[in-house]
């Protein structure tokens, strides 16, 4: 958890317990900083896509940053998640970034291979939803700024930290970090052969029930307004900070 901030990962916001391996388990694969947040939770509004979150970021500073380090906690708390985090019509979602799996491999190498096993393994549906932001630049903004001053939710700029400087360099480097992240989803999927529904977060901010159907026909389920859900909203960060970088980089 983070301390002060809700971030959907307390219990209060729990399914009721499911028993067993979920019937339909499927992977959110982004990148951060691409919108991945926002339309994660407005999957799991819809209480039938599971609620696709960070369930293998154990990093310092992430929600499940206690357990950074102590391989059977990670172990512990995955299985917490698909007991509690799976919709009633058995659907389980993960939103995962290469970053956090490399994170997880180099610790805890059974964990990654459960998981994967259950997603995307001979028996797995293998239904993957890949969600990327087609303007690369402001993407790198975005990364950069947040790399440079650890804010990363909107709540977070209530705390009073300092703008960062102006870098173009730190705008190079972060877009240099995305790309090698993004060609590690495009080499998984040439690996096992996967074919992930695409989407943009673009378009998906401006017509969201679009989305969600695409991913609920992607996934060969339906959405059931009767069993809609409260999640926690997502504020969407100041602005002017990343308008006024893109502007000094001319875009």
């Amino acid at each position: 958890m983070i301390a002060g901030i809700t971030t959907g990962y307390e219990a209060e916001f729990d399914f009721p317990a499911w028993a067993g391996p979920p019937r339909l388990p499927w992977l959110l694969a982004s990148l951060p900083r691409a919108g991945s947040t926002w339309f994660s939770h407005e999957l799991w509004a819809t209480g039938c896509l599971g609620a696709p979150l960070e369930y293998l970021n154990f990093e310092p500073g992430g929600p499940w940053g206690h357990a950074s380090g102590r391989p059977d906690e990670q172990a512990r708390l995955w299985r917490q998640a698909l007991a509690t985090r799976t919709s009633p019509n058995g659907a389980f979602g993960l939103k995962a970034f290469p970053g956090q799996l490399h994170h997880v491999q180099r610790g805890n190498p059974a964990l990654v291979a459960e998981v994967m096993r259950l997603l995307l393994g001979p028996a797995a549906p293998r239904k993957v939803v890949e969600l990327r932001r087609r303007d690369r630049q402001a993407h790198a903004v975005s990364y950069a700024r947040a790399l440079l001053s650890g804010v990363w939710r909107a709540e977070q700029e209530r705390e009073g930290r300092e703008e960062p400087e102006f870098s173009s360099l730190a705008v190079e480097r972060a877009m240099a970090m995305l790309d090698q992240q993004q060609a590690g989803w495009q080499a998984m999927y040439a690996d096992l052969g996967v074919v992930p529904l695409l989407l943009w977060f673009e378009d998906a901010l401006a017509d969201p029930a679009g989305a969600l159907a695409q991913v609920a026909d992607h996934l060969g389920t339906r959405l059931d307004p009767a069993a809609r859900v409260a999640v926690p909203p997502i504020r969407r960060q100041a602005q002017d900070g990343a308008r006024d970088w893109l502007g000094r980089l001319g875009g």
